[in-house]
């Protein structure tokens, strides 16, 4: 990896040598961005934040093998996805089965909603309530690898090389995603969205 050294990498390279603080840090850090990206395939809270529960048990169970080849963001994103898309073919094999019964949960623990979380004026809060309800339905029915994309690259600030290395394919075809993700948001969204923000 070049650049600047990854601190995130840095606490995973101390879990792997047994460093539960450490661990637990990395959990504080991405445990909502991790949800946030698993709520736009999987759209229910409870079950986004059970299979984030399992990604950072995967990151855990795979520390001795961790090596630092890319950022620890690349790396967690990418467990997050395939675990994501491994769910997605179960239930598609499986329709009823639910994913609390596939993942040991903490039945206990309340459900939480994971959307952004802004400040509006009264006035205000039925019109963004119905664009947020627009736009959130305009990106679940993105392509997953186009979805994947756009939100790794607009939410969580990953360079285009870190996305292509999530989703697996080339710089190239990582761009074209994106900006077939972003003309289709804007064509869609047109006649609600006049400020430009999915350009």
């Amino acid at each position: 990896m070049t650049g600047q050294p990854d601190p995130d990498a840095a606490l995973m390279l101390r879990v792997r040598e047994g460093d539960r603080e450490a661990f637990a840090e990395l959990v504080g850090k991405y445990q909502q961005p991790v949800i946030s990206i698993l709520y736009r395939t999987l759209p229910d809270a409870a079950e986004a934040e059970d299979l984030a529960q399992h990604v950072f048990l995967q990151v855990y169970k795979s520390a001795h093998r961790y090596e630092v080849t890319a950022k620890f963001s690349t790396w967690l994103f990418t467990i997050a996805r395939n675990l994501c898309l491994n769910e997605i073919r179960r239930r598609s094999r499986h329709p009823a089965q639910s994913l609390n019964e596939t993942f040991a949960a903490d039945e206990d623990q309340p459900v939480r909603q994971y959307e952004d979380v802004k400040t509006h004026s009264p006035p205000d809060t039925l019109l963004h309530g119905e664009l947020e309800e627009k736009i959130s339905a305009a990106i679940a029915a993105l392509p997953e690898n186009q979805r994947t994309a756009l939100l790794l690259c607009r939410q969580e600030e990953l360079s285009y090389e870190e996305i292509a290395e999530v989703l697996g394919c080339s710089l190239s075809a990582t761009k074209s995603l994106i900006h077939r993700a972003r003309e289709t948001l804007k064509q869609q969204l047109k006649p609600y969205l006049r400020t430009g923000a999915w350009r």
